[in-house]
């Protein structure tokens, strides 16, 4: 700690995130949608190959801005925790279960000798017995619910968009319509279906990431 009672590597961690790509999330009456920008460095990339959203459980996902390969550390560690889950219970392991584990791993990174923080912040979404959530997780450990929130580059304008935008009756297909617009109002460049990507959660529990075909549909109707 500084004098301040600040964690100045946390600090720094948490600056690192808000350099990363801007991801997003949006809960609905009936499920939860996560956006992210996923623009890479140069045209010779393969961005079939590049994903940001990840299955954690058939019904979770989750989405990062910050450092990839930190990201794909929780990733593995978080699909590990939720198969053990499964072993244990035969039951798919609820989110705020996947949530808390992810929190954990990272509070332990922030207090243990050789290691560093991770540079990266979280948004979870999923849809269990207590209905569709969303939470963010960040490099601090820290775990909170949001109706939505946004993390990353320009994360305080999306935020100040989503409040504005924001109704709770509202239903996934809504949700994802608010989504990218608050994506597009601080996007660099043109957005299409190949430099963002989509991920849905609905009632019926199975989280995944939209095509490209249905994202350039989306947009279509955004427009």
């Amino acid at each position: 700690f500084n004098k301040t009672g600040k964690l100045m590597q946390i600090e720094h961690a948490l600056n690192r995130v808000q350099q990363g790509k801007m991801s997003l999330g949006v809960k609905a009456t009936n499920g939860v949608v996560i956006v992210t920008d996923k623009k890479v460095g140069s045209i010779l990339v393969d961005d079939l190959d590049y994903h940001k959203i990840q299955n954690i459980t058939p019904s979770t996902g989750f989405v990062f801005s910050g450092i990839g390969p930190d990201f794909r550390v929780l990733v593995g560690n978080s699909r590990k925790a939720a198969q053990k889950y499964y072993l244990t219970y035969r039951e798919i392991q609820p989110i705020s279960e996947v949530v808390r584990e992810s929190a954990l791993v990272m509070q332990e990174y922030t207090q243990s000798g050789g290691v560093r923080p991770f540079g990266v912040s979280l948004l979870a979404a999923g849809y269990d017995d207590d209905g569709p959530q969303l939470f963010q997780i960040d490099t601090s450990g820290a775990a909170f619910g949001w109706k939505a929130t946004a993390i990353g580059k320009n994360y305080i304008n999306a935020k100040n968009f989503l409040e504005r935008r924001y109704n709770e009756d509202m239903e996934l297909d809504d949700a994802i319509h608010i989504a990218l617009l608050t994506m597009r109002e601080s996007f660099e460049g043109e957005m299409t279906e190949h430099n963002i990507e989509v991920g849905v959660v609905g009632a019926d529990r199975i989280f995944r990431v939209l095509s490209a075909g249905e994202v350039r549909d989306y947009l279509d109707e955004a427009n």
